[in-house]
C-alpha cells in the first residue's frame, strides 16, 4: 500500500469554553491540516488524484472552516476536535475501493499538531460536538 498525502491551511477564530488560561479567550491561528489516504495505485499510477482531493478539500472544510470563529462548527474546537470533524466530514468522500482516510494531522501552531486514525474516530466521535 501507499500512502499520500495533501496538505492545506486555513485561518480561523476560536475560544476553548471549559479551557482557564489565555485560550479561553477569542484569538486566531493559521491552522494547518493534512489528509492522509492510503491505497494500492490504480490503472493511472495512482492512489487518489490530487486534484480531486484538493476539490473535496476545499469542499468540505475550506468553505466551512477558513475565516470562520470554528466554535460555530465545532463546540469545543481543540486541534483534537478539529482533526476529529475533519474526518467526519471526509472519510465517506474518500473510501473507495481499497482507498481509505489514514489520517488526519492538525497543526495549531508549528510545532504542535495532533494526528488521529480511523480508530480514534470510533473511540471519541460520540464525545464531539458539532453545532447545528
Amino acid at each position: 500500500m501507499v500512502i499520500l498525502k495533501r496538505e492545506f491551511s486555513f485561518d480561523a477564530a476560536h475560544y476553548l469554553p471549559d479551557y482557564h488560561g489565555k485560550c479561553e479567550r477569542l484569538h486566531g491561528h493559521t491552522y494547518k491540516a493534512a489528509i492522509f489516504v492510503e491505497g494500492p495505485p490504480d490503472e493511472e499510477g495512482m492512489v487518489m488524484d490530487f486534484v480531486e482531493l484538493k476539490g473535496l478539500v476545499e469542499e468540505m472544510i475550506l468553505s466551512k472552516l477558513d475565516h470562520s470563529c470554528l466554535n460555530d462548527v465545532i463546540k469545543r474546537p481543540s486541534a483534537e476536535y478539529i482533526a476529529l470533524w475533519i474526518w467526519g466530514e471526509m472519510e465517506s468522500h474518500i473510501n473507495a475501493g481499497k482507498r481509505r482516510l489514514k489520517y488526519v494531522q492538525v497543526w495549531e501552531s508549528p510545532g504542535s499538531s495532533v494526528i488521529i486514525d480511523e480508530n480514534d474516530f470510533e473511540n471519541f466521535r460520540g464525545i464531539l460536538e458539532v453545532v447545528s
